[in-house]
This record gives structure tokens, C-alpha cells and sequence, in this order.
């Protein structure tokens, strides 16, 4: 996935009302832009962060910037976009570079399912059985090089593997897929003191026949990609 305008860099100087950040450009210039991310963004959202702004000239938008990266010491990245990972999975899953769902020749994206709910792709293929695959995004890291999910209390998510539980269930194949937008981590596993609940759920629609599976990315001021699978750290959580 390739952003469509070149990114811009500058210094954060602070995010506040989860939707909105302040920035200081290269050019001294201060502005206000689109933080596309609702979680609470644990260590990625410090005064000073290198970061990286995508601008816009869209008259719909209030406006004219969107924050899509930060710069990482030991030049990492990390993508801030909480929407990107649904782009970057369409393209890999059209492209079969998913190789446990490879076989499937259909992706269709957001299509009604369970309760009042959208699965983000449904895959079909001949002899195969419907795949209903959930993506999340992944930005949390706290130890060491372990990814984690979630970042914060996420009642949706919860929803999302209730649903999925209820799918594979049914007869289907039900998918969760991880997505490590940070380039600084080599594994993965929930952060369950931050939301036992969610975690409870993860081990629930594990036991109903849930696949889990966790990739990586590549990133860069000019686009994020999806690259190797990482392990997961699936032990019940008590």
C-alpha cells in the first residue's frame, strides 16, 4: 500500500482528543492534523516524535493533514493509520501473499454478517469453505520485541470474536488476523492487563475453532506492506 501524496515530516508536539495532534513541520510551520487512530497510542504519541504527515488538498476535509507515521529509534517505524491495515491485507490477500488463505480466489471486503456486523473480507473458492477474516491493527509495544493487542479496552473487538466464534461454529472458517504495524517487533501476544475481557474472548473463539495468525510489515515514508508471518503467544489466560 503506497500513499498517494509524499509524506511530509516534523516534531509532535502533542495529541490530544484522540482524533487530533499538533505538529511543528521542517518548515517551522505548526499545524493541526487527523490522527486516524482511536486507541491510546501507548509510546507513540510523546512531544518531540519524529513524524510523518501525509497532506491533502481535499476541500471536504477540515483538515489538510493526516498522521500516518512516527520514526522509531534505531531506524524503526511505526504506522499510525488505524484504517491502513485493512488496505494493506486487501492487497496481500488479492495478491496470495497470505499462505495460510492463499487458495482463496474471491476476496470480497466488508460484507454483512452476524449480528448487525461487517466482516472485513469474506474469501471464497471452490471446495473451500467460506472465510471470514477480522483484521486488527497492532501498535502496541512494551517489552523486549513483543507486538500486543490491544492498547487499550476495545468492547468491538470482543464483539468481532464473538462473531467469529459463532461462524466457525456454524461450519465456516473464521480468521483473525494481527497486523504489526511497527517494524521493531519479532512476536506477538495479547496485552491482557489491559483488557482481560478481550482476552477471555480471544481464548473462547480459540476453543470454537478460531484461527489466529499475526504478520508483519514493512514500512517507510512512501507506504506500508505486508511481509512475514510472526509467531503468536497463544497460552490461556486464567
Amino acid at each position: 500500500m503506497r500513499f498517494q501524496t509524499p509524506l511530509v515530516p516534523g516534531r509532535l508536539i502533542r495529541r490530544y482528543n484522540r482524533f487530533l495532534a499538533d505538529v511543528t513541520l521542517e518548515t517551522g510551520e505548526e499545524v493541526t492534523a487527523h490522527c486516524p487512530n482511536p486507541g491510546a497510542m501507548l509510546g507513540l504519541k510523546d512531544p518531540g516524535l519524529r513524524v510523518w504527515l501525509e497532506p491533502n488538498d481535499d476541500p471536504r476535509k477540515k483538515l489538510r493533514y493526516g498522521w500516518r507515521l512516527a520514526e522509531l529509534p534505531g531506524g524503526h517505524w511505526a504506522g499510525i493509520d488505524a484504517s491502513l491495515p485493512n488496505r494493506v491485507v486487501g492487497e496481500a490477500l488479492q495478491a496470495g501473499r497470505v499462505a495460510e488463505l492463499a487458495a482463496y480466489d474471491t476476496v470480497r471486503p466488508e460484507v454483512k454478517y452476524g449480528e448487525n456486523s461487517r466482516v472485513d473480507f469474506l474469501l471464497t473458492g471452490p471446495d473451500l469453505p467460506d472465510a471470514y477474516v477480522e483484521v486488527k491493527n497492532v501498535h502496541l509495544r512494551r517489552d523486549g520485541n513483543w507486538a500486543e493487542f490491544p492498547d487499550s479496552v476495545t468492547a468491538r473487538g470482543a464483539k468481532h470474536m464473538a462473531e467469529l466464534a459463532r461462524m466457525a461454529q456454524a461450519g465456516h472458517r473464521a480468521v483473525l488476523l494481527y497486523l504489526v504495524q511497527r517494524t521493531d517487533c519479532a512476536r506477538f501476544r495479547l496485552a491482557a492487563d489491559i483488557d482481560p475481557t478481550y482476552a477471555a474472548a480471544c481464548d473462547a473463539a480459540r476453543a470454537a475453532g478460531v484461527q489466529m495468525l499475526c504478520y508483519g510489515t514493512a514500512i517507510d515514508p512512501h507506504g506500508v506492506t505486508l511481509t512475514h508471518p510472526l509467531p503468536l503467544d497463544l497460552a490461556p489466560h486464567g
